[in-house]
């Protein structure tokens, strides 16, 4: 059997799309049987999959194709002749934003999550048009769905109206190959509260958890600092604006994207892992920082419950009294900290 993979939705491998496609084809790979994978690439995406075995087989897509109204278009219209061209047996699409309507075989589509029908300010007027109109009849075309989470399996359910025999949960894994315990933190390093996620405004929180770690400070005199590593998206520049106006912006750090290498070594050094995001279909950092052995802190909203359970210390990330409430009693708490990691 052909499998093709259309990747144009890893936003040049900075997203969690990203990380689940290439874990995806790392796993395919890995199954026994002839099956083959074929990928459809945007040229500048290429480099990404570099070092995958000979099963796989790479389509350049040209990069005129990236902008979203012109890649919709190109799975709606271009898509399919290629997949009748390359003789594929199955299609799957690993994001709701570009299902396609008709293809010559079976579509399989996955949808980590419905936010445009739980947040209203999650994107622009026209995507948020899409993602609650034109995504649900894409989703009815599917021959099947695949989510993260029975959480996002029930908003599958609701929103779109899809039958429950037709949605496959299969929860998100990680590699413990590269997240696992292995803490070298010296006694003489400085604590910090770390967030790894898009610097993204208003959906992932950051202001006030930025404002909930200023009044920590100002009440404790603690030394913790607050690093927030991610690239730059929409509305960053009210993050940084909220950071620099802080009272203790100077223990507040941008890093930047933080590397697939450097990850799993930021979670173990950090002394709390916070994850105040106020939407998530699933929400694989803070079960990476677990794996790590890095005590979480987590918003108590979406399918978050449902992924850490009863081993983070969870918020309601729409009140900054109760952010702060959690990074002072994690601060002050080495036993706290240790009954989270275990």
């Amino acid at each position: 059997m052909k499998i093709a993979i259309s990747t144009s939705v890893i936003q040049r491998g900075k997203s969690g799309v990203a990380r689940y496609v290439f874990e995806l084809v790392a796993a395919l790979l890995r199954q026994p049987g002839d099956h083959r994978l074929l990928l459809y690439v945007l040229e500048e995406d290429l480099t990404l999959f570099d070092g995958v075995s000979d099963r796989v087989e790479l389509v350049s897509v040209p990069e005129k194709w990236r902008a979203p109204v012109k890649n919709v278009f190109w799975h709606q219209f271009v898509l399919p002749r290629l997949l009748r061209r390359d003789g594929v047996d199955l299609l799957h699409i690993p994001s709701y934003r570009r299902m396609v309507w008709k293809a010559p075989c079976p579509m399989v589509a996955t949808i980590h999550d419905l936010a445009p029908f739980r947040l209203a300010e999650k994107y622009d007027k026209l995507r948020m048009f899409y993602g609650r109109h034109i995504a649900r009849r894409l989703a009815a075309r599917q021959e099947a769905i695949l989510t993260v989470s029975e959480f996002t399996a029930g908003d599958i359910d609701h929103f779109f109206g899809i039958p429950r025999e037709r949605i496959h949960v299969t929860g998100n894994g990680i590699d413990h190959r590269r997240f696992h315990p292995d803490k070298t933190t010296s006694p003489e390093e400085t604590p910090f509260f770390l967030y790894v996620s898009r610097l993204e405004h208003p959906a992932k929180n950051h202001v006030r958890l930025i404002e909930a770690f200023d009044r920590f400070k100002t009440a404790t005199g603690s030394d913790w600092r607050l690093v927030l590593g991610g690239s730059d998206w929409h509305g960053a520049e009210v993050i940084r604006a909220a950071a620099a106006k802080a009272r203790h912006a100077d223990a507040i750090e941008f890093p930047g994207f933080v590397s697939d290498e450097a990850l799993p070594d930021l979670y173990r050094h950090a002394g709390a892992f916070v994850y105040p995001s106020l939407f998530e279909g699933f929400g694989l950092p803070p079960v990476e920082a677990m794996a790590c052995g890095c005590p979480v802190i987590s918003s108590g909203q979406g399918s978050l419950p449902e992924v850490v359970g009863d081993a983070a210390l969870l918020i309601d990330p729409t009140s900054v009294p109760s952010i702060e409430a959690a990074l002072t009693h994690v601060a002050a708490s080495p036993e706290l900290r240790k009954s989270l990691v275990e």
